[in-house]
């Protein structure tokens, strides 16, 4: 990909993107989780524990490429992208949950992200780059910059003008959405002798993985009584995942550009299903809700 692309751009591109999440936040998105606890906890449980399972169980049963493997597994340690804020939006979720889970999300995925692709490098055993992503301080205070620092002055901004994050925030989501085309096709532009194997590998494993995290983005949290427009919202919050993100660990972290072909395909892959995901769900009729009756 080129060693300025590589070392400074992709850095750069994934930091608009946070820098654009960070201009819709505030700290009362924060505040939510304690007045909306159940929604919030089955999300997070779903994209922390549960999509880790299924990736794992998903790469293993295919007998992927142990490269690619570790890839998938960053991909799923990866947290929701800004674009489920706007798969809710259009498709009636509620885009407050939404900012919440991407927020705290983010924050988390500054322990667990490094976490399960340092025990993925561990079991699956690829040499790649320097061997791991790691826990040392090194390693997790270059993912605390890539993920936190741009969020953080995103959220500065706003406290200091909000109109003027307001007007910011348009330009940047669609300098953020040509930055993730660009980002996806720089990435298999990298690998592209080998594109047309890594598609033929990781598509299906990646359309299934898809499917799955909308799945259970939308049906855990039902099943726990959590009400619809919030279980809508979960849904494209664990579906969607953050693959610039991915990406630019994969690259810029860990060094290896295959390691990022799983997310950029998935970054394709994903946008179709989400939106057949989102006209299934309206679609479907809303469960009804029996009056309560008068008290005796």
């Amino acid at each position: 990909m080129g060693t300025v692309l590589t070392s400074v751009g992709l850095p750069v591109a994934l930091a608009v993107v946070m820098f654009g999440l960070g201009l819709s936040l505030t700290v009362a998105d924060f505040a939510r989780v304690v007045r909306e606890p159940r929604a919030v906890a089955v999300a997070l449980a779903t994209q922390l524990v549960v999509l880790p399972l299924v990736c794992f169980g998903l790469v293993v049963g295919f007998g992927l490429d142990p490269v690619l493997a570790v890839g998938m597994m960053l991909l799923a340690a990866s947290p929701g992208g800004t674009t489920a804020n706007l798969f809710s939006h259009l498709f009636r979720g509620d885009v407050a949950l939404n900012i919440t889970l991407t927020a705290v999300n983010s924050v988390l995925a500054v322990v667990t992200l490094p976490l399960v692709v340092n025990l993925a490098l561990g079991h699956f055993g690829p040499a790649i780059g320097d061997g791991a992503v790691g826990l040392e301080f090194g390693k997790v205070a270059q993912v605390f910059a890539i993920v936190l620092v741009p969020v953080v002055l995103g959220m500065l901004v706003r406290r200091w003008s909000a109109s003027l994050a307001d007007r910011a925030d348009r330009p940047v989501r669609i300098v953020s959405a040509v930055v993730l085309v660009a980002v996806i096709a720089g990435t298999l532009l990298a690998e592209r002798e080998n594109v047309g194997t890594y598609l033929a590998e990781t598509g299906l494993i990646a359309a299934l993985f898809c499917v799955c995290s909308l799945t259970a983005g939308y049906l855990l949290p039902r099943v726990l009584k959590v009400e619809r427009r919030q279980a809508i919202a979960s849904a494209f919050e664990v579906g969607i995942h953050n693959s610039t993100l991915a990406i630019t660990i994969a690259v810029t972290v860990v060094g290896s550009e295959r390691l990022a072909v799983p997310a950029a395909v998935y970054g394709i892959v994903m946008f179709p299903i989400a939106a057949a995901a989102g006209y299934l769900l309206t679609r479907s009729p809303a469960p009804s809700v029996a009056p309560e009756q008068p008290a005796a």
